[in-house]
């Protein structure tokens, strides 16, 4: 169990802190609003995991029992879907633009915490990439599945709300190294190019 929970949670915490639009959305709610507001941006963002998990337990847990030969398509889908995604990184311009991201203007914060959450929960990226991710991280595929991918959704929804609180808390000093140092986008690229590809090489191997 150890030794696919360590990775698991490298990986996971290498995934939240590459600047995607969560990350993102959660920097300039900190910038404009203040921390409060981005935490609890970041606490809907990471509460629409439990309904992603939730697909994923029980719709891969239901292919399991049927067929271990589907299961193992399942992780090479995967894999080749997380290459793919290395390979998007690859094309794109090292750049990252906190100006794409409105902010919330003042709204009230359970408004603020179910646009989080229908933000996660409504973008079918997030289901296919966890479908494509947590396979791979089982510890013992012929037991409780269900309660396997529970435990690895809890701890990828903890450790991105960690990450996604201290980034709303440090939000001011954040957003300033990253337009003082344009150059961090090229750093920021290629750690998910490396992150995409050694997590699909180790669900294959």
């Amino acid at each position: 169990m150890t030794a696919e929970l360590i990775p698991f949670l490298a990986a996971a915490i290498l995934l939240t802190l590459s600047p995607g639009p969560d990350i993102v959305y959660v920097l300039v709610q900190g910038m404009t609003n203040g921390k409060k507001f981005g935490i609890v941006t970041a606490a809907g963002l990471v509460s629409g995991i439990i309904i992603h998990t939730s697909l994923v337990a029980f719709g891969v847990s239901a292919i399991i029992k049927q067929s271990e030969m589907l299961f193992l398509i399942i992780k090479i889908l995967g894999a080749c879907y997380l290459f793919y995604l290395a390979w998007q990184v690859y094309k794109s311009e090292p750049v990252i633009d906190l100006r794409t991201q409105t902010s919330a203007n003042k709204k009230q914060l359970l408004s603020l915490f179910k646009r989080g959450f229908l933000m996660n929960v409504l973008n079918p990226k997030v289901a296919i990439f966890f479908l494509a991710f947590f396979p791979g991280f089982l510890w013992e595929p012929n037991g409780n599945t269900v309660l396997q991918f529970y435990i690895l959704g809890f701890l990828f929804m903890l450790q991105a709300f960690l990450i996604f609180s201290a980034v709303a808390i440090l939000a001011g000093k954040i957003s300033g190294y990253l337009q003082k140092h344009p150059a961090s986008g090229v750093v920021f690229k290629w750690v998910q190019v490396v992150v995409f590809i050694g997590i699909g090489i180790f669900i294959l191997v």
